[in-house]
């Protein structure tokens, strides 16, 4: 059985430095916001472009920490996309903020940048677009609707450690980035992790702030903040694996190129291919009509694959209130079916997928 994704294989070539980087944490004796953290988050900032960046525990609290900086009022509007996982939502959910859907585009998956402008409303108050799959959103588009109407852009780059726009890397790319490195990321810890990058010195500080109780001196809360501090054990991992990320990124890149070559199956639609080059590849999403008999058919011929995402978040039972029809995100959910890809897969198992593949009729 080839497995959709095995942490273990893929982890295994960072084993001896992981080790080594947390062994020395854990000898240190001082595990909360010190400086094996304070070091990721000056690599990772350089790694991006960025001037900050900002540890959280987790990629969805880093999407709230950006959001609870804004002190929007209750009730304001966010723009965001559709189609995308749940985590992205619910931080809006939470502040008691309205989310406000926007369908995907039909080739890549993003938000539809023609959709937004319909949506704005006078209590809109940001754009919260994602970087899904490994691929950069337009921002330059968002970034001109968003002026137009006096908009925040922040993004959702959970999926995007890597990816470039322009030249830039996200993470650089809007007045603020979440990241989450969730196991199964392009640069993944070994546990719950995320991060918050910003050019924004006075947001930076902010955030800072809100991720530790909201204290700005020990035992003082200045503002209303949470419990959301990056583990700095999952720190020395990501420090740790870093380095290794731009050739792990390739590997998918390479195997990507073979899929896109290769893969013949008849009513198969493949992934936008558009500026490949900047994509990082975070998963291979291919689209059919009998979605459930292929992935069945592949699991019987011994290759396990993964849907992202079977249950839109407008259909999830907490926003089922809402009674929203996105009749684009209803069909790509079932349609949609992610292929494996990652850096521990070898020349034969790509060869086994893709003609595993071609053989659905």
């Amino acid at each position: 059985m080839i497995p959709f994704l095995d942490l273990k294989a893929v982890n295994r070539p960072h084993l001896n430095a992981v080790s080594e980087a947390v062994l020395k944490q854990i000898t240190g004796g001082n595990y909360i916001l010190n400086e094996t953290l304070e070091q990721f988050e000056a690599q990772f900032a350089e790694y991006c472009g960025a001037r900050h960046c900002i540890g959280a525990a987790n990629g969805s609290q880093a999407i709230e920490l950006i959001l609870r900086a804004w002190n929007f009022p209750p009730g304001s509007e966010i723009i965001l996309p559709a189609h995308t996982y749940i985590a992205t939502v619910l931080p809006v959910i939470h502040l008691g903020l309205t989310p406000v859907f926007v369908e995907p585009d039909p080739g890549t998956y993003l938000i539809n940048y023609q959709h937004i402008e319909a949506v704005v409303t006078p209590k809109s108050r940001a754009i919260l677009a994602v970087h899904l799959y490994g691929k950069c959103c337009d921002m330059d588009v968002i970034h001109s609707i968003a002026g137009r109407y006096h908009l925040k852009v922040l993004t959702d780059a959970a999926q995007a450690h890597g990816a470039t726009y322009k030249g830039k890397k996200a993470g650089n790319l809007a007045e603020a980035e979440a990241f989450s490195f969730y196991p199964t990321k392009n640069l993944g810890a070994m546990g719950d992790a995320g991060a918050v990058l910003t050019n924004d010195d006075t947001l930076a500080e902010k955030i800072r702030i809100l991720r530790n109780y909201g204290f700005q001196q020990k035992n003082r809360a200045l503002l209303p903040g949470i419990n959301s501090r990056l583990d700095p054990v999952q720190a020395a991992v990501l420090s740790a694996k870093l380095s290794g990320l731009d050739r792990e990124n390739e590997l998918r890149k390479a195997i990507v190129c073979q899929y896109f070559e290769k893969i013949t199956t008849p009513d198969l639609t493949l992934p936008s291919y558009e500026g490949r080059s900047r994509d990082c590849w975070h998963l291979f999403v291919i689209r059919h009509p009998k979605r459930d008999e292929l992935k069945h058919f592949l699991l019987q011929n011994g290759v396990e694959t993964a849907i992202h995402y079977p249950v839109p978040p407008h259909k999830q039972p907490v926003l089922s209130h809402l009674k929203l029809s996105f009749p684009l995100t209803e069909k790509l959910s079932g349609e949609i079916l992610s292929l494996p890809l990652n850096s521990s897969l070898r020349q034969h198992d790509v060869d086994r997928i893709i003609d595993t593949l071609n053989k659905f009729k």
